[in-house]
């Protein structure tokens, strides 16, 4: 499961926050984690403003330098490495070279091999492009975007809900050398290609757009209930009567350029009316001098965590960063071995989020495969038709994603036998789901991945010949070029195989570090270069890494540490319950007691005593209190 931060137990709502959809997209974006550390240069040239956290400039990294073009994918070994000396120590392959190249040189190379290609469907506009066409429409953006005054560098906000626009501003901000802002679900997200999310309000916004300096935002007029330009005029009162590329606010001094997607407002730009001046070749002539400039080890986007205490943080990925992360997903999926009518890929998760943005839009410019945006936010159903009609052979999803899939009333109906694999990520799955999509959704080739945003994401992930077993009980094994250790939380030192312990991470795959907060930064990652995921893991003697939870998420019963998940796992098992999720309650005695929320699939009815005596004989050391009762979902 690309790892995702726990659900906050405590929170309102929790029974629902698995399943309900109106939380969904809350749970996705809980991907973001802490940080890890820098292995990536900082190449800033004297008085250009970064404001990157770490020290980057005072420090020598080693890299792996790869001056030769990527090896071929048919020589990706695929024998996974294994621990080191009994410890809980690994570290991925390198038959893989690693690539030194942008998004944009990686589009033009994939737009020259598969030109004809289908590159993109965007299933609820009607709209399909080949990569030929694909690549011609964001060089014309890219070029736009410079046209109107952005440059290399500066912060551009996607602010909405999946789109051909979204992709298109992904992309072209790429192309341009400007920085992405993508935000999560959660509060006060920014980055420097600034993709804020749909459900944002005037305050979040505002934290976002300050906290980065952007100076650019695109957004639709109206999704929805959500109108964006009155969120906006909130905040930014002067949009109404400013020129439009002219804008000078109190508020968001760094603001200046606001961009419609669909409907011509006061004050702002029409993204049409942007395109089109980039198709002038002066334009396009800017563009390709500005590429000469660009390198891979520039930023490229800045996501913010959901951020455990305080205000989120904006993890800052290169180009490098998520090419590679996202060339590897797509080598350890077999995609180089697909045949196009084999490599469509579905996806209903959301484009600011890691697993959307890195593991959609990149892996299928990188390999050259179909992306099938299902819908402009999650709707099962939607998905469904989208694999029905496009004859989709592959599908991501957050567990709650395939939860609600599975549920839908119609099931039976749609048309699946173009199926054949996809990734699940985002929290954790039960062992019961992880079958289920298997074997309901014909998806043998299913892969779990984890990771963290900070990481570009994914650092762990199944083979997609893994057994069952191995995919339902792990989040599969450790990527190329990555280290992880699992380290004893009380002492500091390398764990035992099977012992757990907070996992680490270290490698290409570490961001350059948390946008404008130095001490943030060295705080995720120290001087080892080690970043710490706050992730209690296990790993075993084949390299399978077992995530337990968070470690905030332990409960300390009577001295005796309890990790949820696994308990979590067990309830999964009663054939009446839908999901659950364990949490510590408070214990004048025992410090903690254990609490279990429970939901019931739909129609189905018990009691609190009858989930005790499941429990009977097989959770001996652990006794449930009684206030299960009141949480217990009836």
């Amino acid at each position: 499961m690309l790892r995702v931060g726990r659900l906050c137990a405590r929170s309102p709502g929790v029974l629902g926050a698995r399943v309900g959809l109106s939380r969904v997209w809350q749970e996705v974006g809980l991907w973001g984690v802490r940080p890890l550390r820098v292995l990536a240069p900082r190449l800033q040239a004297p008085g250009t403003e970064w404001k990157l956290g770490s020290r980057l400039g005072k420090r020598t990294f080693s890299l792996i330098n790869d001056r030769k073009s990527a090896s071929s994918s048919g020589e990706m070994d695929r024998t996974a490495t294994l621990p080191v000396g009994g410890l809980s120590y690994v570290q991925g392959h390198t038959t893989l070279h690693l690539i030194n190249k942008t998004v944009g040189q990686c589009l033009d190379t994939t737009a020259q091999r598969v030109p004809d290609r289908e590159a993109l469907v965007v299933h609820h506009e009607n709209i399909r492009l080949t990569f030929a066409q694909l690549k011609e429409e964001v060089d014309k953006a890219a070029s736009g975007l410079l046209s109107i005054g952005l440059c290399k560098g500066d912060r551009l906000g996607m602010w909405g809900p999946n789109s051909y626009a979204w992709v298109l501003m992904q992309l072209a901000t790429a192309q341009a050398g400007i920085i992405l802002l993508v935000l999560s679900p959660e509060a006060h997200q920014g980055s420097l290609k600034v993709s804020v999310n749909p459900a944002y309000q005037a305050m979040e916004v505002e934290y976002a757009l300050r906290k980065v300096g952007c100076k650019a935002l695109v957004f639709p007029r109206q999704f929805k209930t959500q109108h964006y330009y009155n969120i906006l005029k909130q905040i930014c009162p002067e949009v109404e009567k400013a020129q439009p590329g002219d804008l000078k606010s109190q508020r968001l001094p760094d603001l200046t350029t606001v961009i419609s997607v669909d409907a011509p407002l006061p004050g702002t730009l029409l993204l049409d009316e942007v395109v089109a001046a980039g198709s002038q070749e002066q334009n396009l002539a800017r563009l390709r001098l500005t590429q000469q400039l660009l390198s891979c080890h520039d930023p490229i986007n800045i996501q913010f965590t959901s951020g455990t205490t305080g205000s989120p943080k904006g993890a800052t990925l290169s180009h490098y960063n998520i090419v590679n992360n996202s060339n590897m997903i797509g080598e350890r999926l077999r995609l180089h071995q697909k045949p196009p009518d084999k490599s469509r890929v579905v996806l209903p998760n959301p484009l600011y989020h890691c697993l959307g943005s890195v593991g959609g839009t990149m892996v299928s410019l990188m390999h050259g495969v179909t992306l099938i945006l299902s819908s402009p936010v999650f709707d099962g159903k939607k998905a469904l038709e989208a694999i029905s009609r496009e004859r989709g052979s592959l599908l991501y999803g957050t567990p709650t994603m395939f939860v609600d899939i599975l549920n839908q009333p119609d099931f039976s109906s749609y048309d699946i036998s173009a199926m054949c694999g996809g990734v699940i990520g985002g929290s954790p799955a039960s062992p019961e789901l992880i079958r289920a999509i298997i074997n309901k959704l014909n998806m043998k080739e299913l892969v779990v991945v984890y990771g963290s945003t900070e990481n570009s994401p994914v650092t762990f992930m199944n083979f997609t010949e893994d057994a069952v077993a191995q995919k339902a009980e792990s989040v599969g094994r450790i990527m190329p070029h990555t280290e992880a250790q699992i380290v004893n939380v009380g002492t500091g030192t390398l764990a035992e195989l099977n012992t757990p312990g907070e996992l680490c991470i270290r490698g290409y795959c570490v961001m350059l570090g948390y946008w404008g907060e130095p001490w943030k930064t060295e705080e995720a990652t120290g001087q080892d270069k080690w970043y710490r995921t706050g992730d209690i893991a296990m790993m075993d003697e084949q390299g399978f890494c077992k995530i337990l939870g968070r470690s905030k998420d332990m409960i300390i019963r009577g001295g005796e540490n309890i990790y949820p998940a696994e308990l979590e796992n067990f309830f999964h098992t009663h054939p009446q319950v839908q999901e659950v999720q364990v949490v510590g309650v408070k214990d004048d005695r025992m410090g903690e007691e254990i609490c279990a929320c429970i939901q019931l699939k739909k129609g189905e009815k018990t009691t609190a005593e009858e989930i005790k005596a499941f429990c009977k004989g097989k959770v001996q050391k652990f006794k449930l209190r009684e206030q299960m009762e009141q949480h217990l979902n009836l």
